[in-house]
C-alpha cells in the first residue's frame, strides 16, 4: 500500500539551518573519535591514497557535524568549514564541487575500520558502568556468551543533499541493510549493505552463518524463517528464538507444561518438502491480554530458558526497531546524501559512529540516575544537548551529563514518562510454570 509523503514520519520537513556548536561536546566527540581516526591511517595510505587535505581525518569530522549538527546540506556544510573548525578540522575552503566527490568517492570502508575500533572503547565503557541487566537477560548470559538481534531494514527514498542528485527520480528507495545489534549494549555487531532495496531477509543468511560463533542466542523475526538456516545455527551450537508462522506444519511430541496462560511443548517442525530437514523444537505459547503469542525456539531445555523467559526476550527484539528508527528519523538516515552505493554505505557508517556516541551517552545518564536504560528517551538526550550548548554560553553548565540529569531540568523529558497502563506482576521465572502461579506470569 503507498503512503503519502506526509504519512512517513521519516520523510518530516528538514530544518533549513544547522544547529550551534558547543565547545564541551565537540571535545568529547573528539577524545572518542579522533584517536580512532589516526589509527586508521596506515590503512588510508595502504589505498594508496595521495596526501590531500580532504584527507581522513577532515572528512570524519566534516561528515559527524554533518550529522551532530543537522547541517541542512553540503553548500551549507561547505560555507561552515570556511568560516569555523568542524570538531578537529581547522577551518579551510574547499569548493563545494569537491566536497560533493569526495562523498561520493571517499572509500566507505574507512569509516568502518574507525567504528569497529571505537566500539571496543565503549563496549569496555559499557562494562565499567556494571550496568544491571533485566530478569531474562541475565538468565539468558548463564547459558550464551552473547546476546544478538538480528534484522533488515529497507533505506528510504533519495533526497536531493548533493548536486549529483538532482537528476535521481524522486522516490527511488536507497537499498536494504541487515544489522545484527547486541542486545544490552545496543551497539551495533554487523552490518551489510544491497543496493537492491526489495533483497530479502534470507539474502543475508550465509553471511550470519559466518559470522556467529557458538554459544549465542539469536532473535530474529520470521523474515529469516528458513528451515536450513535453523538446522546450520543449530549445529554450530547456537540458538534462536522467532515467531511462530502462521501456516507452519509441525507434529505435536510432548508437553513440558500447560496452563490457561501459557503452553510449552516440544514439537517437530516441518514435512521434508523439497529436502528442507525435519527439526525438533520448542513452541511457546503465551497469553498476553487477549491474545496468544507462539514463539519458537531452539532452546528445548526450559531449565535453561522458562516458557515466560522465553516470551520476554523476544519482546525485546524490538530494540533493533527502535535503533532502525534513531538511525532514520533522528539521525537522518532516510535522507541519503548520494545514490552511488559506496555513498550510501559511507553515509550508513558514519550514521552508525554517531549513533554509538549517543548511545553511550544515553547510558551514562541512565548510570547516573541509577535507573535502567529502558527508561531513557535517546531522542531527548539528544534534543537537550541544544539546550544545553545554550547553558554552556551563558556559564550555568559544564557538563552535559550533570545538565540532562539535574532536577530543574525534567522538564527535557531525558526520562521517559511512565505509562498509564496497570503494574505488570513479575516474571515468572519457573521452568514448569504451575496453574496456581498464574498471577505471577508476565512478559515485556
Amino acid at each position: 500500500m503507498s503512503h503519502s509523503q506526509k504519512s512517513i514520519r521519516d520523510h518530516t520537513r528538514r530544518r533549513n539551518q544547522p544547529n550551534i556548536d558547543n565547545q564541551i561536546i565537540a571535545k568529547q566527540l573528539e577524545d572518542l573519535v579522533k584517536p580512532c581516526v589516526y589509527n586508521q591511517l596506515a590503512y588510508y595510505r595502504s589505498l594508496e591514497m595521495r596526501s590531500r587535505i580532504l584527507s581522513l581525518p577532515l572528512m570524519l569530522a566534516v561528515v559527524l557535524s554533518l550529522l551532530w549538527r543537522q547541517v541542512p546540506s553540503v553548500r551549507e556544510l561547505n560555507r561552515m568549514l570556511a568560516r569555523e573548525n568542524l570538531l578537529w578540522a581547522k577551518v579551510v575552503k574547499v569548493s563545494q564541487q569537491a566536497l560533493s566527490q569526495r562523498l561520493l568517492s571517499f572509500p566507505a570502508s574507512l569509516f568502518e575500520k574507525v567504528l569497529l575500533d571505537l566500539l571496543v572503547q565503549l563496549n569496555k565503557r559499557w562494562q565499567q558502568r556494571n550496568t544491571e541487566s533485566s530478569v531474562s537477560v541475565q538468565r539468558a548470559r548463564k547459558y550464551f556468551e552473547r546476546l544478538w538481534i538480528v534484522d533488515a531494514s529497507t533505506l528510504e527514498a533519495l533526497f536531493r543533499k548533493l548536486k549529483s542528485l538532482e537528476t535521481a527520480p524522486l522516490g527511488q528507495l536507497g537499498g536494504r541493510i541487515c544489522a545484527v545489534v547486541d542486545l544490552e549494549t545496543r551497539f551495533p555487531v554487523e552490518t551489510w549493505f544491497k543496493s537492491e532495496p526489495y533483497a530479502h531477509e534470507s539474502n543475508f543468511v550465509q553471511k550470519l552463518l559466518e559470522l556467529i560463533p557458538a554459544k549465542t542466542l539469536l532473535i530474529i523475526d520470521r523474515g529469516f524463517w528458513n528451515f536450513r538456516f535453523f538446522e546450520e545455527l543449530i549445529r554450530g551450537k547456537s540458538d534462536f528464538i522467532t515467531r511462530l508462522k502462521g501456516k507452519a506444519k509441525y507434529q505435536f511430541l510432548r508437553t513440558l507444561s500447560r496452563s490457561s496462560q501459557h503452553h510449552d511443548q516440544l514439537i517437530r517442525l516441518g514435512t521434508g518438502y523439497q529436502g528442507n530437514p525435519i527439526l525438533n523444537l520448542r513452541l511457546v505459547e503465551v497469553k498476553h491480554g487477549s491474545t496468544w503469542y507462539r514463539y519458537l525456539t531452539s532452546v528445548l531445555d526450559p531449565e535453561v530458558l522458562p516458557p515466560y523467559i522465553v516470551a520476554d526476550l523476544y519482546a525485546r527484539r524490538w530494540r533493533i526497531e527502535e535503533t532502525f528508527l534513531t538511525l532514520k528519523r533522528l539521525l537522518g538516515l532516510s535522507y541519503l546524501w548520494t545514490g552511488s552505493a559506496n555513498g550510501i554505505q559511507l553515509q550508513l557508517w558514519a550514521t552508525w559512529l554517531f549513533y554509538v556516541v549517543l548511545i553511550d551517552l544515553a547510558d551514562e545518564v541512565a548510570s547516573e540516575l541509577s535507573i535502567p536504560f529502558e527508561n531513557i528517551s535517546v531522542e531527548m538526550v539528544f534534543r537537550g544537548l541544544y539546550h544545553f550548548a545554550v547553558a554552556y554560553d551563558q556559564g550555568k553548565a559544564t557538563d552535559p551529563v550533570a545538565y540532562l540529569t539535574a532536577p530543574e531540568n525534567q522538564d527535557l523529558a531525558v526520562v521517559k514518562a511512565p505509562r498509564a497502563s496497570r503494574k505488570k506482576p513479575p516474571l515468572d521465572l519457573s521452568p514448569f510454570p504451575q496453574p496456581e502461579d498464574l498471577t505471577n506470569c508476565s512478559f515485556a
